[in-house]
């Protein structure tokens, strides 16, 4: 998917739109839109454009002009930014880089010529402001001290040379009274030093001369990779970087948040201007432009990245003003009223996340709480009376009461992905997957090893995803080498509404189930037989396999333990997986670890992958995907072989796919037919409800679900990164096209759960929704009218008579996983609509309004 910005022109026209459509509706959701709309008119992005310089000092006192070059500077987001979220950073007019490094990141980037820096600074570059607020070299973050130091022989010391630095940063600093104690104090003609110490968001300055002096987030081991870096430009001065935003929750002392302000400072390397003829200062580079320098050979610091901080390279930076989002906590630390708690879908948490503000923060809206938990434990707490409603995308398999089933958001599943080109040759932009190759992975088929090889009846089955010749030939060009990380998919232990969705997908093709059922693929390989006719689809994904490999290391004979198992190591949570798909560190539990020399040998997980040689899978969110920038694969919906057709999520392709989306009664969910799903239709998407009780339930909390739901469906609709919007990965639920269905049944279903009235029955008087007419999505065509649908809908054609009750509809796989009431904790209240809206809205009202809607429904960056 990739992130695009609209006009403001464009903005503002459909939310003028929605209003108006509002106002038709009734003015219950007035007051909260219009924050929405002016949230939503902010075009996040930022650019500049300025000359950049190197100039030499002559001896007569004249400027000797070396290079000079007018760069621009773009950032696709700087407003509302969340922890770890990347952004898309990109520049034309730079000088070409020279003598790439394996890894830009960290101080593995520095080894490089002219590249460009980019790192996150606390402060705004606004010399009008208190020097404490403003950013300095020496608020800018770095993971690794010797970043932050200059040690040279007193004859390479280029940063001495600087023609625009002050006399003191020239001087040897060493010698100082004030250098620190706990750096140790050379002379001079053994060894320049000069220090750029961290000042930290309260006040402590790290000086930064050895690990044991940097801030503690900073270290070799620290929880979480480098986020600075040091970047690539091509021949042609262009370039781009997805960067990774901290806040105060990753990093409490660069102390990025609401209150703390912070710039994203872009330093194009042009070399440092020299205040004499020192020939070293002077070096213009070591490597031809576009080189490699895989080997990590010297370059020439007078235009490396290791000076960043030098007044030369300083002068030149950009730097983009950065807000941020309210924090995960927010709503626990400014509202101290005890919320409303509802349970379960993972797939909402971006959504909740970004609306929680909007509704905590008014005092007359309820306190809402969203605790992430599997759907089916959601669903039992409901049927306990433990929870006032369930977010789910499945119907539960019983229930005691009738429920109602409110659409509130259209999101799904993606296969996340990092991979890179062998001989460095950058990310991997595009990849393809099959049913089949899904189901290899769950199967656990690929062997992982030459030890893994011994596994009974796969022998002759590839080591990995990536050699296997069904994969090569729909993603040719990638790196041949197996390993253990490349033979599986990071995915979920526990039950989860995603797995039933992902297994209903590999069940409708007919080459996936051959595969499952024994049958060998076109190359010969064949299902692990622990997983041989497994039943699909499923809730929970069981780990079948029981091979344990016969190898000489000394934490297998003290755990013997099936192997493939350790290979696949599935966690609880999709963000988890999301995570380690950003940091490129599979869960694979394989490595041989131990405390100490006395402590006995375990399994643990190994490292990370390095820069150049990532290749791991991981089922995610959409909304994840989104926020953390992580690639996604294109799924199969036709054909075979190469000329098949390959899909992504897009805002097209979501809303094809909720054109087989139906529902089995009134105030049913709406499920997909995957055996169904039309060519250019998305096969990870999934629709997200809001379940309650229709009757028992006291009147407050009735209240609260039906007011949630309808201001989830309107104001919570609004695409945006503002409190109260809806974030990237999320389809907008409007009154026209393949959605009008969703939105018609939400307000409909929160009129019964207010009432409390026991089963929904279709209105004996229900009108006849005039069609609207169809808005195309980009380049694709237009979207199936609500007409199209209606037999298949009892809330857009007239009827009589009863329906069945509720919440019985298809059943699920055996439960596996206990509730987790514990995890991602969302709070938000809503609460504007007292009065229920009419059970059936008039579909044609909005004919105008949801087409501009999904059109703002941005998609993420496919840059490297």
């Amino acid at each position: 998917m990739s992130r695009s910005r609209r006009p403001r022109g464009a903005r503002a026209a459909a939310l003028a739109l929605v209003l108006a459509l509002v106002g038709l509706l009734g003015g219950a959701f007035v007051t909260g839109r219009a924050t929405s709309a002016a949230a939503a008119d902010t075009v996040p992005g930022w650019t500049a454009t300025r000359t950049i310089t190197r100039e030499h000092l002559a001896a007569d006192g004249s400027t000797e002009p070396v290079d000079s070059r007018t760069v621009t500077v773009a950032v696709d987001r700087t407003q509302d930014l969340r922890g770890r979220e990347r952004v898309a950073v990109t520049w034309t007019g730079a000088r070409p880089s020279a003598g790439r490094t394996v890894s830009p990141y960290g101080y593995d980037g520095t080894n490089q010529e002219y590249p460009v820096v980019i790192l996150q600074c606390r402060g705004l570059d606004d010399p009008t402001l208190p020097v404490a607020q403003q950013l300095s070299p020496e608020t800018c973050w770095t993971s690794t001290y010797l970043q932050r130091i200059g040690q040279a022989s007193p004859a390479s010391a280029v940063w001495r040379h600087d023609r625009y630095a002050t006399d003191a940063e020239r001087g040897d600093q060493s010698t100082a009274v004030d250098w620190p104690e706990a750096c140790a104090q050379l002379p001079p003609s053994l060894l320049s030093q000069r220090l750029v110490p961290f000042r930290a968001a309260n006040g402590t300055v790290y000086p930064s001369c050895s690990d044991t002096t940097i801030a503690p987030e900073s270290a070799v081991d620290a929880a979480l990779p480098a986020a600075e870096l040091a970047a690539f430009t091509r021949s042609d001065g262009t370039g781009e970087a997805n960067v990774e935003i901290r806040t105060a929750t990753e990093n409490e002392s660069l102390g990025c948040s609401t209150d703390v302000p912070c710039s994203l400072v872009v330093i194009p390397i042009m070399g440092i201007s020299c205040l004499d003829g020192d020939a070293t200062c002077r070096g213009d580079g070591s490597f031809e432009a576009g080189s490699s320098n895989f080997g990590n050979l010297g370059v020439d610091d007078a235009v490396s990245a290791r000076y960043w901080w030098s007044a030369s390279n300083w002068r030149n930076r950009f730097a983009a003003p950065l807000s941020f989002a309210l924090p995960p906590d927010a709503c626990d630390v400014l509202d101290d009223r005890a919320p409303v708690d509802m349970y379960g879908s993972e797939l909402l948490n971006q959504a909740s996340l970004q609306w929680a503000p909007a509704y905590c923060l008014r005092a007359d809206r309820f306190k809402f709480r969203h605790n992430r938990m599997s759907e089916s434990s959601a669903l039992r707490l409901l049927g306990s009376g433990g929870a006032v409603a369930a977010f789910v995308s499945e119907p539960a398999q019983t229930s005691t009461v009738p429920l109602g089933y409110a659409p509130v958001a259209v999101t799904g599943f993606a296969v996340a992905y990092v991979a890179d080109l062998p001989d460095n040759a950058g990310e991997v932009q595009d990849l393809r997957l099959t049913p089949r190759l899904l189901a290899k992975l769950l199967t656990q088929s690929y062997p992982a090893s030459s030890s893994g090889q011994a596994h009974p009846g796969m022998a002759d089955n590839p080591l990995a995803l990536n050699t296997d010749p069904e994969f090569t030939e729909l993603n040719p060009g990638l790196s041949l080498t197996a390993e253990e990380a490349r033979a599986t998919m990071l995915s979920l232990s526990e039950q989860s509404d995603v797995m039933t969705a992902l297994t209903a997908y590999i069940a409708a093709d007919t080459e996936a189930m051959a595969f499952v059922h024994g049958e060998a693929d076109p190359w010969g390989m064949v299902v692990n037989p622990s997983y041989k006719d497994i039943a699909l689809p499923r809730a929970d994904w069981p780990m079948l396999d029981t091979f344990v490999r016969d190898i000489n290391r000394e934490c297998e004979k003290l755990n013997p333990s099936p192997y493939l198992g350790l290979v696949a190591a599935p966690v609880t949570r999709l963000r988890t997986v999301a995570e380690a798909v950003l940091d490129a560190w599979p869960n694979v539990q394989t490595q041989c670890t131990r405390s100490t020399t006395s402590d006995p040998w375990k399994f643990g997980r190994i490292a990370r992958q390095g820069y150049g040689s990532r290749f791991m899978l991981g089922l995610v969110s959409l909304g994840d995907a989104e926020r953390f920038g992580l690639r996604t694969a294109a799924l199969r919906t036709a054909g075979t072989g190469p000329d098949a057709t390959f899909v992504e999520a897009s805002p097209a392709s979501m809303a094809s796919a909720l054109t087989v989306a139906d529902q089995t009664a009134p105030g049913a969910p709406f499920l997909l037919d995957r055996t169904a799903l039309p060519a250019d239709a998305y096969p990870g998407t999934m629709v997200v409800h809001a379940a309650a009780a229709l009757s028992g339930l006291s009147a407050s909390d009735a209240g609260h679900v039906a007011e949630l739901v309808r201001i989830a469906t309107t104001e919570g609709q609004v695409p945006g990164s503002g409190n109260g919007q809806l974030p990237d990965g999320y389809l907008p639920i409007t009154s026209d096209g393949p959605t009008a269905a969703l939105l018609a049944s939400a307000q409909a279903v929160a009129s019964a759960i207010e009432a409390q009235s026991g089963p929904m029955v279709v209105p004996v008087s229900a009108p006849v929704v005039a069609a609207p007419v169809p808005h195309p999505v980009g380049a694709a065509a237009a979207f199936p009218t609500a007409s199209a649908r209606a037999p298949a809908n009892p809330f857009l054609a007239a009827a009589t008579g009863p329906v069945p009750t509720t919440g019985l509809a298809a059943d699920k796989a055996p439960e596996t996983a206990q509730a987790r009431a514990a995890g991602t904790t969302i709070a938000e209240r809503s609460g504007t609509a007292n009065a229920a809206l009419p059970t059936t809205l008039s579909v044609a009202l909005g004919g105008a309004v949801g087409a501009p809607l999904l059109r703002l429904f941005t998609t993420r960056r496919r840059s490297a």
